[in-house]
């Protein structure tokens, strides 16, 4: 039998968690109850709140006498992230079901983030219709609105708990019925792609698959660079190409596609072998031109869609993006395993003669500063006269991160 982990405020929301409960247990599923409210539960679980809040070093009931919410949601969220992947890892549970506003679903949802891909994570939330990146993270947490508050069982929120019950259902009874993965399972690369890059990856792409590679491309999007940065870490690849580091501009000149301050940091410090450009440095993402700040007014723009608005880079902002990728790669060990591939014709469709964003001066800051910066002892910088796009330059990106591969 297949076992739920139900986790959620018994002494709050007992009601609705107990008539949950009773829906899993009817399609014949063990529960496993997780209380993450700030009292006692009222009702017998199988994790307290008491051995959450002392996973990291808290007393429960004292945090509780002194009803300072915000200290009780931090401590229980920290503990909960701690202690559910332990019981996972111990087969306690097969997968995670809970329910809450936005402190229910800020307390559950960064252990729900903690589990392996793959495990199934279900947060029914009124928090769902929204911006749910805060929440999810880089994980695979199904979020469902839960059109009414969590509060109180009616004909609306009834039929919401139903139908989480059936995916969390469907998710633990029909995963061993799908027909098995046929085939020996092939050495991940993961690789960066924005759509000015596409060939250039494509190109790479089908080289390494022709080497026995299987290539996971990943939106250059934010989100896209988070969750890569993410499973890099997680060990899942055995090469980087990561071609396509458009996101830096984002995160330095103010964009909306920004992957955060730790982005080209996770292949470096886990020596991962990767082969690294500077693929759409060219170009800051906005949203509609309306979007677009004020302070940016006059600047070189590219309306890519209606909803999608491209900058051009300063000569500036090339040179300090080109410090910010050059930190990354130098907090490599002596004789890392990094590549820098340099296009000398253009780094995206748009900055290629004759297109809008073509800039030599600009590509030159860009180049200039990564050649002054960058350690040779821990990265090999290697020119190509030749567009980023060019079949010439996405084929030796692939063939050097094979021999790197290879070598290791």
């Amino acid at each position: 039998m297949k076992t739920v982990a139900l986790a959620g405020t018994f002494d709050t929301k007992r009601e609705e968690l107990l008539y949950v409960k009773g829906l899993l247990e009817a399609l014949g599923l063990n529960v496993f109850a997780v209380h993450t409210g700030v009292f006692d539960a009222g009702v017998s679980v199988d994790v307290a709140n008491t051995q959450l809040a002392a996973a990291v070093g808290e007393d429960m009931a004292a945090i509780a006498q002194k009803r300072d919410r915000a200290k009780a949601t931090a401590v229980l969220s920290e503990g909960l992230a701690k202690v559910l992947p332990q019981l996972y890892a111990e087969r306690r549970f097969d997968g995670v079901l809970s329910f809450g506003g936005s402190g229910g679903t800020a307390l559950v949802t960064p252990a729900m983030r903690a589990l392996p891909i793959g495990t199934p994570k279900v947060m029914v939330s009124t928090m769902a219709s929204g911006n749910v990146s805060q929440y999810v993270g880089t994980s695979d947490i199904i979020m469902i609105p839960s059109i009414v508050d969590v509060a109180g069982l009616n004909e609306i929120s009834r039929t919401i708990f139903r139908n989480a019950v059936l995916v969390i259902a469907g998710l633990l009874r029909l995963k061993d019925e799908l027909p098995a993965e046929e085939g020996s399972k092939k050495p991940l690369v993961a690789a960066t792609m924005f759509g000015v890059t596409t060939p250039c990856v494509d190109f790479a792409r089908e080289a390494l698959e022709r080497r026995g590679y299987e290539v996971l491309v990943f939106h250059a999007t934010g989100t896209g660079g988070k969750t890569m940065e993410s499973l890099i870490a997680s060990g899942y690849f055995k090469g980087v190409l990561d071609l396509t580091t458009t996101e830096w501009c984002d995160e330095l000149v103010g964009g909306a596609l920004a992957a955060g301050p730790h982005r080209s940091e996770a292949a470096v410090l886990g020596g991962v072998p990767q082969v690294v450009s500077v693929g759409a440095v060219d170009m800051v993402n906005f949203g509609a031109p309306e979007t677009v700040p004020k302070q940016f007014e006059g600047r070189n723009f590219y309306r890519h869609n209606p909803t999608v608005t491209l900058m051009r880079t300063t000569a500036e902002e090339n040179a300090a993006i080109a410090a910010k990728l050059a930190e990354k790669l130098n907090m490599a060990k002596v004789g890392g395993r990094s590549v820098l591939l340099l296009p000398k014709k253009g780094v995206s469709m748009l900055d290629a003669e004759g297109q809008a964003f073509y800039g030599p001066e600009e590509d030159a800051a860009l180049f200039g500063t990564l050649r002054e910066k960058i350690d040779p002892a821990k990265t090999e910088i290697v020119e190509m006269d030749c567009h980023i796009n060019d079949r010439e330059f996405a084929e030796t990106a692939a063939e050097r991160l094979v021999q790197m591969m290879e070598a290791k």
